[in-house]
């Protein structure tokens, strides 16, 4: 007798995550400690991104058919808002490199039901995301953690190798500052005795 994995990692089409927006959604608003509000306005965003050239998503699933966690990209491009709001942040810091916006890919979402947080699957998710993509390198936006310690997101991207691109940046119409993160591709293989 075979039994199910407790968890796998899996690829997600367009139509799967169609299919599991919802629940998806749900995995966002819980991970990010947003209001379920929430997730009806991300909704079209993410049916949006859906569409874009490149796109590309994996999910950890458990044994029961649950979604535990999402990650998803595509191919950054002028025209695209948050390639434009980069540029428009890159171009207002001294120093800034705009040839981070040449040939990169986004992760545009990485989140992990806070319960199934710590045991590597966010790091999983991300390695398998960038790992299909032949762009030379990944930009991502986080929230600034301020004064208080980085976050297990931060400590993730830290530990994966990506840098500072633009911080404390402002996005149109989010009074929060962020931060853009980027890293070349490929990853490091995995640290055997990481648990990200």
């Amino acid at each position: 007798m075979t039994t199910a994995p407790a968890r796998r990692l899996v690829e997600l089409g367009p139509e799967d995550l169609i299919a599991r927006l919802d629940e998806a959604l749900a995995v966002y608003v819980s991970a990010m400690g947003y209001p379920p509000s929430t997730a009806r306005q991300r909704r079209a965003l993410w049916l949006d991104h859906i569409r874009r050239p490149g796109w590309r998503a994996v999910g950890w699933i458990d044994a029961t058919g649950a979604l535990l966690g999402i990650a998803y990209g595509y191919p950054g491009a002028p025209g695209q808002w948050w390639f434009e709001e980069v540029r428009r942040g890159l171009r207002g810091t001294p120093g800034g490199d705009l040839r981070w916006l040449d040939e990169y890919f986004e992760l545009t979402e990485l989140h992990v039901r806070p319960d199934a947080q710590g045991a590597g699957l966010g790091e999983q998710l991300l390695r398998a995301l960038v790992a299909g993509t032949d762009r030379s390198h990944v930009l991502l936006s986080t929230p600034e953690y301020g004064g208080s310690a980085p976050g297990r997101a931060w400590r993730l991207y830290r530990r994966l190798g990506f840098r500072d691109v633009l911080r404390e940046h402002r996005f149109t119409g989010d009074t929060r500052p962020f931060a853009v993160l980027g890293r070349t591709l490929p990853l490091d293989p995995p640290d055997p005795g990481s648990t990200g």
